[in-house]
């Protein structure tokens, strides 16, 4: 297999076996450029700094033609400080790239796929995010490869640096926006927006602290630029990390865990540019069952039992 033109941003912290597995999906697609971040032990963690360094020493198994950058903190920054500055440090030094976290398995498809859109988009203002995730559980959009989304996933996926220039951390005119209320322009089903507000309003609150999850921001940059994500008509990241060590993953995300990879043959590619909004109903069904914020006195795993016997049986 010919190595990856694309740069890869690999990030990491205190989960070696997971770190492993995703190492060497990545080292089988051999990309030429290998950024990794990897965040500190928090001193109150028992076993947390032999944790991180057994997780770091995994990057040193390169054996491939490709360079190798590392942005590792000697102390914890926590996750959204971590993850946002590591993109920004990426967006630094490529203009356009994959990230994958520590427990983001892709199939080889993935890499060529994000590889092939990157390239194909890579001027076109609309398009904001290529996912590798799809949450749909079987049902095909379209008869592309992929369709186009307003909702997005960040367990594996990829962006440019001119769409991450929009990234802001600290929300400034998040104030604005509430107040206009842009959201309700930008998705005209009320019922995601009132629940992705909810998620931005956190995320402003948390602004100065360490709090919160780094991702809302972006999610809200997207909102704020009328921007579409890229969606693959099969899954080609799982996520085997949910459950354990996660850091945001708790029990209701099960759900994704049990989502396996197919690979992609030939990329097909849309007619149209335009937002698919049978999809983000769709995907928005799925969210509203394994959300714990949707899912008012309701039981965890009684309801995810249901739902796994109807998709797996």
């Amino acid at each position: 297999m010919k190595s990856l033109d694309t740069p890869v941003l690999f990030i990491i912290f205190r989960r070696p076996d997971t770190t492993q597995t995703v190492f060497n999906a990545i080292r089988k697609a051999k990309p030429k450029k290998l950024f990794v971040s990897a965040d500190g032990p928090r001193k109150n963690v028992k076993k947390e700094t032999k944790l991180c360094q057994q997780t770091r020493k995994i990057i040193n198994k390169v054996d491939w033609d490709c360079k190798v950058y590392k942005k590792y903190n000697d102390k914890n920054l926590g996750c959204k400080i971590t993850i946002s500055s590591a993109i920004n440090w990426f967006f630094k030094n490529v203009k356009a790239g994959i990230i994958l976290e520590d427990d983001c398995l892709p199939n080889q498809s993935f890499f060529w796929f994000c590889q092939e859109l990157l390239k194909k988009y890579a001027d076109d203002e609309r398009i904001m995010q290529i996912d590798g995730s799809n949450y749909l559980f079987g049902k095909k959009i379209g008869k592309a490869s992929y369709y186009f989304s307003r909702l997005n996933d960040v367990w594996g996926w990829a962006t440019w640096r001119r769409t991450w220039k929009h990234y802001d951390i600290n929300m400034e005119n998040f104030s604005d926006f509430k107040r206009k209320k842009i959201i309700f322009n930008y998705f005209d089903n009320k019922m995601i927006a009132n629940w992705l507000m909810s998620y931005l309003e956190e995320a402003y609150k948390s602004v100065g602290t360490n709090r919160g999850i780094w991702s809302s921001a972006w999610s809200y940059a997207i909102c704020l630029q009328k921007g579409l994500t890229i969606v693959p008509n099969v899954n080609l990241v799982s996520n085997i990390g949910i459950g354990g060590q996660a850091t945001h993953a708790g029990p209701s995300f099960a759900l994704y865990s049990h989502v396996k990879t197919q690979g992609i043959k030939k990329i097909i590619h849309p007619k149209f540019i335009q937002a698919s909004k049978k999809a983000d109903k769709l995907r928005f069904k799925i969210i509203s069952r394994t959300d714990p914020r949707l899912r008012k006195g309701t039981k965890i795993k009684n309801a995810l039992m249901g739902f796994l016997k109807r998709f797996f049986k």
